[in-house]
């Protein structure tokens, strides 16, 4: 057990002076002040040991009498009764009563059968330790173990970076700019939860000149080298659409997913745009209800988050105002933890600092300056060998063609990024586009990144739950792939991944298309207006699927890398060619884009349709009609999937349904 040494963490005395206290001299006492007439400083935090001692400063000369009573009481309405110990003209010592514990309680005195409330205050129940706090100081704490300080745990503001002490203690001069001080989670333990939220984080609740105390307590785990990282795009709930009910499916099936493997180490950590902001006032949906609504289906696990765009207020005339809501009710935008052989850091790369207060979202895909300082001194204490996982909302890179890709991000500062994490072997996973693609690290290096490898990883929402919604169990997005979540086998530093769609298995990877049997015209939207327009914009699926195929077969390879292989051979074993390109999907069109363009309602083109041809996709000639195929796909760790594709096959979108 860690010895006390310094009586001012015992007993706490509050000077006059400072931003947060309370000048407490009112009431709604019926007698008179002479006779029930206090005045003394309250805090906006306390810190003190469980039944120990706390010394409050009194103002004109005004302290109660030993025979008062203070009353801390909670939120629930329950109370404890603290007797005063010792009273003078200047200070009163009270003895906090058994059974208190963390948290925020209105403050009252008690005379007889009147009382007077004096405001709240947090108080923050501490274990005695042994340690001189810098002048500087203003948040420090220790990080135990049990009854054990744990050395050499990384800890930050969000500005500076430490680490504890061999006793676990650390000390921050934070200015707290962001409200909150986290430790970056060591290899081998974890930290509590509430629901699905890993507790890395506290909120500060003093001013900058305050000095505060947060403690923070690991468990120990054994097991982690090997374990199972689920990366969730998109989740996008906003009570529309019949969202939640179809989020359930996915809950469902990523449930009985864990339940097969309830033997393994599991965590999982979301790609951002968990909500949906213009929802947040027009629907009442916020992340309340969204920590409400994941907490009441999954549970047993912890996901660590990333701030998405939709994640920011858009009412908001500034980058800190957009995040602020984010960072109160979640989690720091940015951060990191340590799981086995593996560092992870969470970044945040939407930039509001144009935001206008309107829907337009002028938001920039960048990493800000102050976030990058903040990585070099986070990566100053993780060795080069250490493998990183790297989260952030928006993609780093973009296809460009068929086979090649281009940085989407600010250049300038994306530079700065290589340039610190370079010498690391980095994988980069990230969410927003609704798509899935992936940029190996040869094809980064011809841009500049040293190593690197981007997951752009698909979307638990697939189309913003439109297709579910207009097609009962289809979940597409707008590339054509399923909507679904990744899964990582993490074992010791050798990361494998498989994408898996929502309601399928793991086999199913890829999707073809007899194209003789698949064609869109006019007259699959007979409802629409006759607006040029909007007859332009559905004229291209027409264009790209008119129904004279001449024997081609289209394949769709969602989660496709450079270091993949496609074979397709016929019914003589002959070896067919094959013809990477980009595409839009057929299912996509016709389980979604059809039913939004078929209506009379529409005065426009309307939103959330098929826009995007994407790279993934593959074009191979029969000879003719009735000729069947094989398809083979391999993955880059050698797992193969198959078709045994029988021609002509029926394009029926509830083939599709699950």
């Amino acid at each position: 057990m860690l010895n006390m040494k310094h009586s001012q963490f015992l007993i706490v005395l509050f000077a006059a002076a400072g931003a947060l206290q309370l000048s407490c001299s009112g009431g709604n006492d019926e007698a008179s002040e002479t006779t029930f007439d206090i005045d003394f400083n309250l805090p906006a935090s306390i810190d003190a040991e469980a039944e120990s001692e706390v010394t409050f400063s009194v103002k004109n000369g005004k302290s109660p009498l030993t025979s008062d009573i203070m009353m801390f009481t909670s939120s629930s309405g329950i109370s404890k009764n603290c007797g005063i110990v010792e009273s003078s003209a200047s200070s009163f010592t009270v003895k906090l009563a058994k059974g208190l514990e963390s948290g925020q309680y209105t403050v009252y005195m008690k005379r007889n059968d009147r009382k007077k409330s004096f405001g709240s205050t947090y108080l923050n129940i501490v274990k005695a330790v042994e340690s001189e706090i810098d002048e500087s100081t203003t948040v420090w704490g220790v990080v135990t173990s049990g009854d054990q300080g744990i050395p050499g745990v990384v800890v930050s503001d969000g500005i500076l970076v430490t680490t504890t002490d061999d006793n676990g203690i650390y000390q921050l001069a934070s200015e707290k700019k962001w409200g909150y001080v986290f430790i970056s989670i060591p290899s081998g333990y974890e930290v509590p939860s509430e629901g699905v939220i890993p507790q890395f984080h506290h909120y500060l609740r003093g001013s900058a000149k305050d000095v505060e105390r947060s403690d923070f307590e690991l468990v120990k785990v054994s097991g982690q080298d090997s374990h199972k990282m689920f990366f969730l795009g998109d989740m996008h709930l906003a009570n529309r659409t019949g969202d939640r009910t179809q989020f359930t499916r996915f809950t469902d099936d990523w449930n009985k997913y864990m339940d097969n493997h309830k033997t393994e180490k599991m965590y999982a950590m979301s790609l951002g745009d968990m909500t949906w902001d213009i929802y947040w006032y027009s629907n009442g949906y916020e992340f309340p209800q969204y920590l409400d609504e994941i907490n009441s289906k999954v549970s047993g696990i912890q996901v660590f988050h990333t701030m998405g765009n939709h994640d920011n207020d858009y009412k908001a005339l500034n980058d800190f105002d957009a995040e602020i809501t984010y960072v109160k009710s979640i989690c720091p935008k940015y951060y990191s933890f340590n799981i086995g052989k593996i560092h992870y850091i969470v970044l945040d790369d939407i930039d509001c600092s144009a935001y206008d207060g309107s829907e337009s979202r002028n938001y920039t895909k960048s990493f800000s300056q102050e976030q990058l300082d903040w990585l070099e001194k986070d990566l100053a204490y993780v060795s080069k060998s250490t493998p990183l996982i790297i989260t952030t909302h928006a993609q780093i890179f973009y296809p460009d063609g068929v086979s090649a890709f281009k940085i989407d991000h600010n250049s300038s500062n994306t530079a700065k990024f290589f340039n610190i994490v370079k010498g690391y072997k980095a994988h980069i996973v990230t969410g927003h586009t609704h798509t899935i693609f992936n940029v190996t690290p040869e094809e980064a290096a011809k841009l500049g990144a040293d190593n690197i490898y981007e997951h752009n990883a698909g979307s638990v929402c697939a189309s913003w739950w439109w297709s579910g919604y207009l097609t009962s169990g289809v979940w597409v997005s707008l590339d054509g792939e399923p909507g679904g979540y990744s899964i990582w086998d993490i074992n010791g530093t050798d990361i494998k991944w498989v994408y898996k769609a929502t309601g399928w298995d793991e086999s199913y990877q890829f999707r073809s298309y007899d194209l003789n049997k698949v064609s869109f015209s006019m007259s699959d939207v007979p409802n629409m207006p006759s607006n040029a327009t909007i007859t332009a914009s559905f004229k291209r699926y027409v264009d790209a699927y008119p129904g004279t195929a001449n024997n081609e077969v289209l394949i769709n390879i969602w989660n496709w890398s450079s270091k993949w292989s496609l074979k397709v051979t016929d019914e003589s074993g002959r070896t067919l060619p094959w013809t990477q390109c980009v595409a839009y999907d057929p299912l996509h069109i016709a389980a979604l884009s059809v039913k939004r363009f078929n209506s009379q309602s529409i005065s426009s083109v309307p939103n959330f349709i098929t826009e995007k041809k994407m790279p993934h996709f593959f074009k191979v000639k029969a000879d003719n009609a009735d000729e069947d195929l094989t398809i083979t796909v391999t993955d880059e760790f050698g797992n193969v999937y198959t078709e045994s594709m029988s021609r002509p096959k029926a394009f029926n979108v509830s083939d599709f349904a699950k």
